[in-house]
């Protein structure tokens, strides 16, 4: 009988490989690295910042992967994933598929959010479709199914929900609410600032491709506005009636036909708005200036949207309850954090047939929230934006998707999946990474977290420097053997031989000048009072989601600079704020992008290049032919590749994959045309400047301050390794905060400066943390009030004063646990940072 006999299973002719092994690897700055890695084991690459270590995991190590991958498709297939280059490099053995989890950003689309990017939204869907309960939208009683058809115990009908999956969808025209249109959020002007949401239309309807309106078109459109909603176009924003600003900032309830033939008022732009609507003229004066971002989202916030309350849905799918009498809708349970999710499901009782229907949806539900708590994600509600994610957020929920395949044979490349993390939540996200090991994995890990490198099987150190002084294998075996290792920075921050803290001169006096927040309700702080001592270094700890940055960011930044130099910006809801007569100015430090085009890099950014390009001009050959500075700039026409635009690449649509960038045909990647690179400065073309990292730039223009003070302070802060022409989008949101640091550095001083940065040390090796930190504590010298938002241990021990908030994240935070020195944080009973503080604070000690 066929099956019943026991099968005997041939041995493999070949046992699995028990290496990776990379020979003669030469991409970018790798110095023909040859390295063994050990198959399904946890491999930790480190090493200062610069030194190689995503060139060799990512760029030479996954690229080939890839490529292999795609060369085994069919040629259909490969026809929209084109042929990715092979890296530079010798030869490999024992490669298998891979899977990158690096920290792009999860999605640009706003209807985007941790429930549906996790699947989880189909199951509810599915779950509500199924065993929902419909209620009636104007008495909230269930509804039954009679001969009179749906009707709850008063007699109302009303609408009533549809009771399928897709009914329950954010898009339109099935469940979402007609006003958010499924993004379940609205703008918000403060009481004298507006500017229109660019994703809407003056009528409130998606416009998809959005472009910036003519002049033409807006001028018609604002006249069309003022007539419609009978006001006189010149009236000041604040004297305009509430429903007039809510037409404006959201459209009217029915769509405006602009007006043809309109011969009277203004014509122009600057007309328009210094004549139709003054009040939209600031707006326009912080809008983009010298290549910098625009702030014009500074002047809105969003709320959740008036008919939908944020749920996204609208009244009839809003009111399908699940869980009881009076239940929960799936609008509302989105709203709620990933662990209260998982409370509720796991406490879920249906009755009759619904057990029995709900049991597999909600199985798998259970089983997906449980691992984004273990990746260290369970603060985030369900609908929170995928936009909103940040880059290391995104790297954990792409883990946690992983976590359930149960796939066994990959190769998982992940770079600083701890980036954001508490250590406390580091803890739970290395039994995550141990238990894709133990499934029969492979895990590569760029990191610098001592944690992590602490629980590697295996270490590779990458050095001895930066950019072209790196590049090396230093080390390549278990920890032990690294630690050991005298030549080895790494294995010294490991060992205890050095350590990356910089302590103040004296402890911090919170009597003295101080600037104080008072009764900060935004988000879930919980009426928090905050006293950041002036002219020091404050420090603000606590597990993720405990709002660190609502504080410092939200409330504090927005408060002082909104008071002290009239920034268009919307402070985050608070009572009161003391002490401002200590600071004269305010500047944020985060990680958005420097730039969203090639174009815009570090030299540019910090002014470094306008010094560049003078220096081109004034050489024998420029005069020659008559060649300005202007002549030298790839954002202009005259001397730039003009088939590029002076990006120096060409933008190729992959069509359901992200696009991909490759060297223009006609400048080769220069970004300027021949005659510009026929002029030379000591030798050298003004591509070949850009293409200097900043080290070997300082030696290059040594004794012309106006170019080496900004590149000075690029290296002072981390980036010698970085090239002057890096194109602003492969930067990390690690390397673009340093960026600005630098730039607020080169400048003269400005008065008291109160600096806001979050998470400086991202993508930072322990000996950079500690240079970086050499930074910080120059700035408190000169005067200046610096607080960080962090994670880092180092960081927090070198400051002059440390706010922990907590004890949780989300609705378990928001609530100040302990503030004062960082000797004082580490012997709080209560802190959840202080028994990972007082190991740091006792090596430093011996």
């Amino acid at each position: 009988m066929v099956g019943s006999a026991d099968v005997t299973i041939p041995a493999a002719r070949h046992s699995l490989p028990e290496w990776l092994v990379v020979r003669g690897a030469k991409e970018h700055n790798l110095a023909d690295v040859t390295v063994r890695i050990p198959h399904r084991a946890l491999v930790v690459m480190t090493g200062l910042s610069g030194s190689g270590k995503s060139t060799l995991a990512f760029d030479t190590i996954y690229a080939e992967c890839q490529r292999l991958q795609v060369q085994s498709m069919s040629a259909f297939a490969r026809q929209f994933l084109g042929e990715p280059d092979r890296p530079e490099v010798g030869s490999f053995e024992g490669l298998c598929s891979a899977i990158a989890l690096d920290q792009r950003t999860a999605s640009t689309n706003p209807r985007s959010t941790v429930a549906t990017a996790t699947d989880v939204y189909d199951l509810l869907r599915v779950l509500y479709a199924r065993t929902g309960t419909p209620h009636c939208t104007e008495c909230g009683e269930a509804l039954r199914h009679g001969r009179e058809g749906w009707r709850c115990g008063e007699g109302h009908a009303g609408p009533v929900a549809e009771l399928t999956p897709r009914a329950f969808s954010f898009n339109l025209p099935h469940g979402a609410c007609p006003r958010c249109q499924g993004i379940g959020s609205r703008l918000v002007a403060d009481a004298d600032l507006v500017v229109p949401d660019p994703g809407l239309s003056l009528a409130g309807h998606a416009l998809a491709p959005w472009r910036p309106p003519s002049a033409k078109e807006e001028f018609a459109l604002a006249l069309a506005m003022a007539d419609r909603l009978g006001v006189d176009p010149g009236t000041p924003w604040r004297a305009l009636p509430s429903r007039v600003r809510e037409a404006f900032l959201n459209g009217p309830k029915e769509p405006v036909a602009p007006l043809a033939g309109n011969a009277s008022g203004p014509k122009t732009r600057k007309q328009l708005f210094h004549g139709v609507f003054p009040w939209l003229e600031r707006q326009h004066q912080a809008g983009p200036a010298g290549g910098r971002k625009s702030r014009a989202a500074a002047y809105l916030r969003r709320r959740p949207c008036p008919d939908c309350d944020g749920t996204r849905l609208n009244p009839a799918q809003r009111g399908v309850r699940i869980g009881g009498r009076h239940g929960t809708g799936i609008g509302d349970l989105c709203l709620r954090s990933v662990h209260d999710c998982l409370e509720f499901f796991r406490g879920l009782e249906l009755a009759g047939a619904h057990r029995a229907v709900a049991a597999q949806p909600v199985e798998e539900i259970v089983t997906r929230l449980e691992h984004l708590v273990e990746v260290g994600l369970e603060h985030l509600t369900l609908d929170r934006a995928a936009p909103t994610l940040s880059g290391g957020e995104a790297q954990r929920l792409r883990l946690a998707q992983q976590l359930g395949t149960g796939l066994f044979g990959l190769l998982y490349v992940l770079d600083e999946p701890t980036a954001g993390l508490h250590p406390a939540d580091v803890d739970r996200l290395l039994g995550s990474l141990v238990k894709l090991r133990d499934q029969g994995n492979s895990l590569l890990v760029v990191e610098h977290n001592d944690q992590v490198t602490r629980a590697a099987d295996w270490v590779v150190d990458l050095g001895p420097g930066a950019g072209r002084h790196g590049g090396q294998v230093l080390y390549s075996g278990p920890l032990d053997g690294l630690l050991a290792d005298e030549e080895s920075v790494t294995g010294a921050h490991l060992s205890g031989r050095r350590s990356a803290v910089v302590p103040g001169a004296d402890a911090a006096a919170p009597d003295g000048p101080r600037l104080v927040v008072r009764g900060a309700t935004e988000h879930n702080l919980d009426g928090v009072d905050a006293v950041f001592p002036a002219g020091r270094v404050s420090a603000i700890a606590g597990v993720s989601g405990s709002g660190k940055s609502t504080l410092a960011d939200q409330v504090l930044y927005r408060a002082v600079a909104r008071a002290v130099q009239d920034e268009p910006v919307v402070p985050g809801a608070h009572r009161a704020i003391d002490g401002l007569e200590h600071v004269d100015r305010a500047v944020r430090v985060d990680q958005a992008p420097i730039g969203r085009t090639p174009r815009s890099n570090p030299a540019t950014y910090t002014g470094a290049f306008d010094g560049i390009r003078t220096l081109f001009s004034a050489t024998d050959e420029a005069k020659a032919r008559g060649f300005g500075a202007g002549r030298f700039s790839f954002n202009t026409t005259g001397g730039r590749c003009e088939i590029c635009g002076g990006d120096g690449t060409m933008q190729i649509d992959m069509r359901f994959l992200p696009d991909v960038f490759v060297p223009c045909d006609e400048c080769h990647g220069t970004r300027y045309n021949a005659e510009t690179l026929e002029v030379r400065y000591h030798g050298l073309t003004i591509a070949e400047v850009l293409e200097l990292p900043v080290s070997a730039a300082l030696e290059f223009f040594e004794g012309t301050e106006v170019v080496t003070r900004p590149l000075r302070a690029l290296e002072d802060v981390g980036l010698g390794y970085v090239t002057l022409g890096q194109p602003a989008p492969t930067l990390s949101g690690g390397e673009a905060q340093r960026v600005k640091l630098a730039t607020e550095l080169s400048g003269r001083g400005k008065g008291k400066t109160l600096y806001v940065l979050d998470e400086p040390t991202t993508g930072l090796h322990p000996e950079d943390i500690r240079r970086l930190l050499g930074v910080i504590r120059g700035l408190a010298t000169r005067g200046d009030t610096v607080v960080v938002v962090e994670h880092d241990l180092a960081v927090i021990a070198s400051a002059d004063w440390v706010l922990e908030l907590g004890p949780g994240g989300g609705e378990a935070g928001g609530r100040l646990v302990v503030a004062g020195s960082p000797a004082e944080v580490a012997a709080h009973e209560d802190s959840v940072t202080g028994p990972y503080l007082r190991d740091v604070l006792g090596r430093v000690a011996s």
